[in-house]
């Protein structure tokens, strides 16, 4: 337990961050020639983005104590986010995952078992660090890549819980990682004890088994958190006090890369939050932040500034020279 007086950041997140080794080549990763190195990671991409939007924001897990881990550790570090409870680790790797895009096919390769992510625990969390915090956030990446994974996330929402912090979470649900039959009960359980939860609507169809997106929805708003619902047909869901709004998309110019558009929407939407919108106005925050992301290549690189936010929002021209 830290017993130093620093001021804890106002949105804490935790988990896995890997290694990132692309395939530019399109006849996929067997016959690629070179890969381009960076890292990835739900959690620490959100932290990325939140930092950038103007907030301040803490990302903590285990990394190996190699070159990979020490690159990812001095990235984050330098976008701002506070990582003075990460951790490196001599005993085990830092996780990769490899990703090629193979005639079209866009596809992931994990390499992340007994990783050091994977041997955290409720030990390597500081109470008072997450007590201090305004915003909790988790995923079900964490609670998926082992069982300790799993009960330090739920010992984390139990500390935020008792201090009054507010908890996120984004199930984040990954079929390489667990069937849709084991990870139903336990993000559904820790959906219950959010206070802004952030699905999809298609990882809602397949953790309620259920097809029909207004029974989807029904059930959703039965829960007393929050619910934000990603995914409906060019807007996003919010579930607030009873109501259902729908919030439109932003139309992006051009869509380059998917992959970030979640974290990007879910570090937009908790950062409005920290400027007191409502959850409807942070929700528009979030999809603006997700369609900027889409429109360059990167997990987390493409994450606008609060700068480049407002530009957009004021509709104001780029001036190119």
């Amino acid at each position: 337990m830290s017993t130093s007086p620093f001021q804890s950041p106002d949105i804490i997140t935790f988990g896995e961050s890997m290694g990132l080794l692309t395939a530019r080549d399109t006849r996929g990763l067997e016959y690629a020639a070179t890969l381009d190195k960076t890292f990835g990671g739900a959690e620490s991409n959100l932290a990325i983005g939140v930092a950038r939007l103007g907030h301040s924001s803490g990302w903590f897990g285990r990394l190996g104590n190699d070159p990979i881990g020490n690159m990812i550790l001095k990235a984050i570090r330098g976008e701002g986010v506070d990582v003075s409870r990460a951790k490196l680790s001599d005993h085990e790797p830092t996780g990769l995952m490899i990703r090629e895009n193979a005639s079209g096919k866009a596809s992931v390769h994990y390499y992340r078992k007994l990783s050091a992510a994977s041997a955290m625990t409720p030990d390597d969390l500081d109470p008072e660090y997450i007590a201090g915090a305004r915003i909790l956030h988790v995923t079900g990446i964490t609670a998926a890549i082992s069982e300790s994974g799993l009960s330090t996330v739920e010992a984390a929402i139990h500390i935020a819980k008792q201090a009054g912090v507010k908890v996120s979470f984004d199930p984040n649900l990954r079929l390489k990682l667990w069937s849709a039959e084991k990870a139903r009960p336990v993000l559904l359980r820790l959906a219950e004890q959010a206070d802004y939860f952030l699905p999809g609507l298609d990882e809602m169809k397949l953790l309620y088994n259920e097809e029909s997106d207004e029974k989807v929805l029904e059930r959703l708003a039965a829960m007393d958190a929050v619910c934000i619902v990603k995914g409906g047909p060019d807007l996003t869901y919010v579930l607030a006090d009873g109501t259902l709004t729908e919030v439109p998309y932003f139309k992006a110019d051009q869509v380059l890369d998917t992959v970030g558009a979640g974290d990007g929407f879910c570090a937009g939407f908790l950062a409005g939050l920290l400027k007191g919108y409502t959850p409807q106005e942070a929700t528009r925050l979030g999809n603006l932040n997700g369609s900027m992301v889409i429109q360059a290549v990167g997990d987390w690189e493409a994450l606008p500034t609060w700068a480049q936010v407002e530009a957009k929002l004021n509709n104001v021209a780029h001036v190119e020279r």
